[in-house]
Formats: structure tokens, sequence, C-alpha cells
């Protein structure tokens, strides 16, 4: 396989594309970046005359966002999925030591090349189908050292696969075997010697905290986003995935990106988030290896105005999920999104939720030109196919990266 920068310029004009709205269109790319974008005949002279990409009908969308993903961890918990269609639960798995933690313990095992070939392999699966960008979190060390570890490995795929990758430090995801029956100090380690010394080192992108009653309290996600704050870095919040915590709250006086999970989020929540703007991230993939029955509530994040993101919360445990365009068909399928709020929901919404608005998302002139074009007739056909990827190529940071025109 070529190495990314070996890849084909798309530098050129893109002509024969078909918008999401059913109208032709063209797109000039120069130097890897959009220059124009319009309907065929309109096209400045500047760009009537260079290389010529011809999509033969195809739909066009921005590249696709896959904005919650545990994407670099060891081993996998195959045997636990074993275990709850044997009637075990998520918490159960979790006291009994596996969940997270068997997870901790594979990855602390692994060596960084180790998990560097195993986060590419499935990092490939989410680029051939439009991926481009990503969010990859931490929070299977737990250790300094080992989500050091991770967030490296985080960084190498952005740069070996040509991919806008958003790394979250998540050291308060579970509680180390180390410090069992001592949460507040370990919060301490994470909040006085984790997050000082992984930021310092360019790893940070934004702070992540599972709260909840299997992970940490309001009190202890607070002093984490605190130190989050004081480096000045964003927080993201797993919420309210098996309980009203109030987490969404919280997230929201912090001006969270995004609240995740949220199943069980209250309409306090849901007021919090739609004045701070932060985006709900719906993870169908979760919902539905865990069996849940609880749906989030989606008439009423609609009702407020609260952007509707999906992501597949590619995770060993609870979502073995590669493909953002299942995701797609999930979240319509079982939370009932329209076609259009599932589309949005892995473009313009899922760019917001990693504080990509301004370069991810979206098609327009200035942005790095990532695209793709499908093998579809209309919209719809994204999410109501599944099992089979219709794409026909992805322009990802100015380069032909799959398939072709």
């Amino acid at each position: 396989m070529p190495a990314f920068d070996e890849l084909p310029l798309a530098d050129g004009l893109w002509t024969g594309l078909r918008s999401p709205e059913g109208t032709a269109c063209a797109i000039a790319v120069d130097q890897g970046r959009i220059a124009w974008i319009g309907a065929p005949d309109g096209v400045p002279p500047a760009h009537a005359n260079g290389p010529r990409h011809d999509g033969q009908g195809a739909l066009v969308t921005p590249g696709l966002v896959d904005c919650h993903t545990h994407l670099v961890y060891g081993g996998h918990r195959a045997n636990e999925f074993a275990l709850r269609l044997a009637g075990a639960s998520y918490e159960e798995l979790a006291r009994a030591g596996g969940g997270i933690l068997s997870t901790v313990r594979a990855t602390r095992e692994a060596s960084e090349e180790a998990l560097f070939d195993s986060a590419s392999a499935r990092l490939r699966s989410l680029l051939a189908e439009g991926v481009c960008a990503i969010e990859v979190k931490s929070g299977y060390g737990l250790a300094l050292a080992h989500e050091r570890k991770q967030l490296r490995v985080a960084r190498r795929l952005a740069q070996a696969h040509g991919v806008t990758v958003r790394s979250t430090f998540l050291g308060a995801h579970a509680l180390p075997p180390e410090y069992a029956g001592r949460s507040r100090d370990y919060i301490d380690l994470v909040c006085r010697e984790m997050l000082p010394a992984l930021h310092a080192e360019g790893l940070v992108d934004a702070v992540d905290v599972f709260c909840e009653r299997i992970a940490f309290s309001l009190e202890e996600t607070e002093r984490v986003f605190q130190a989050a704050q004081a480096l000045g870095l964003p927080v993201k919040l797993h919420a309210e995935q098996l309980s009203d915590m109030g987490g969404a709250q919280l997230a929201a006086r912090f001006h969270a990106l995004s609240c995740d999970h949220i199943e069980h989020l209250s309409p306090a929540g849901i007021a919090a988030m739609a004045r701070a703007g932060t985006v709900a991230v719906l993870l169908p993939g979760a919902y539905y290896t865990l069996r849940d029955t609880h749906l989030p509530p989606i008439e009423g994040l609609r009702a407020a105005g609260v952007p509707l993101a999906v992501a597949t919360d590619h995770n060993p445990g609870s979502s073995p999920a590669l493909s953002l365009l299942l995701m797609v068909n999930m979240a319509c399928t079982l939370f009932r999104l329209t076609v259009p709020e599932a589309i949005a929901g892995v473009t313009t919404h899922a760019a917001c939720a990693l504080g990509l608005q301004d370069s991810h998302g979206k098609l327009a002139v200035g942005r790095a030109a990532n695209f793709v074009l499908w093998n579809v007739q209309e919209p719809a056909e994204l999410a109501y196919w599944f099992g089979q990827r219709p794409v026909r190529c992805v322009v990802r940071q100015g380069r032909i990266a799959e398939g072709s025109p």
C-alpha cells in the first residue's frame, strides 16, 4: 500500500457530480483545497482548462466524520459478548474485573508498534467508507506511560494515513486496579500529573470523562474539567448512558463540545445542552450491542434545537463497529432519525462535536478537499443499504485516497 503522500493529487475540476439536493454541481480543487464549487455551467475560466475528473453522476457529500471512537487498544472482548448473551450485564462484567479493565491489561501489555498496527487495520476500514476525520480516545492505559502510548499512536495514525485525528485524553475512564477504593487519589493523579504532562507533550486535543455510577462521580468529573479548563482544553463527556447522573448539566457549565450516549438524558440536561451549544452524540452501536431498551430523548433534543451527531463508538467491549454507514442506518431504524438528520450527524454536526466546524463537515471554498463520491442515486441510500460500501471515490486532504472517479 503506498504512503499517503504518494497517492495522486485531487487537483483539477471534478464534474458530473450531484449534490444531496439533487442538483448538478462541480468542484475545483487547487493545491489540495476547494477553490470553487457551483453549477457545471458556471465554471470560472481559471479552473476550466486544468485536469478533469468525471464523477459520472455520482452523489457527492462532505467527507464523513467519526466523532467518538476508542480505536487504540490491545486484545478484544468477544468472550464478554458471549457472556452477555448468556445473561451477564455490562455492570456485572465490569465489577467482576472484566469490561474496561480487561482491555486495560491487554493495552498495557502491548507495545506501541503492536497498538499502531492493530489500530491502523481498524482505521483502514473506516477510511474506505469515506471517513476523513476521526476522534481517538485514550483511556485503556490508566497510567501515564500507557496513556501516552495510546495518544502517541493516535498522532501517528494521522500522519501515516493522511486523516484528521483529534486525540482525546480519557484518563478518567475507569479506576485502575492499583487504585481500587481510592478514586480520589486516582483523580489527583489524572489532574496533577497525567493531564499536564500529556498536554505539554502536545498529545491532547480535548478531555473526556466517563461519568457514571460504575466510573466517576460528578464531583470527580468536575475536578477533571477544571484541570482541563486551566490548560485551555475543551471537554467532552460520556454522559447518562446507564443512569441520569446530571452529567450533561455539568458538562454544559463547562461549554462541553459534546455529551455522548445520553440514553437517560433528562429535560434539564437537554435544556442545559441547548443553552451551551453542546452537541448530542448518539451511539447506536453501543445501544444495539448492549441490547439497551431505553431510547435517547430524540424528540426533546429536536424540540430544543440540540445538534445531533452519530458515531461508531468503536471499542472492544460495547461497540466493535467499523462501519459509520451502519451507524447511520441504526440511527434511523433504532432512534428514528430522518435521513437528512443522520447524514448531518456524520458530517456537519460530527465536525462540531470535535471542534472542527471550520474545516470539516461541509463543502466550502478554502477548506481542504475532503469529499466522497457515492454510487447511489439518492442520499436515502446511504442510510438504506447495509452490508455494502457504495463508495466510488474518496478525496481526503487533497489526495485521491480510495477508488477513482
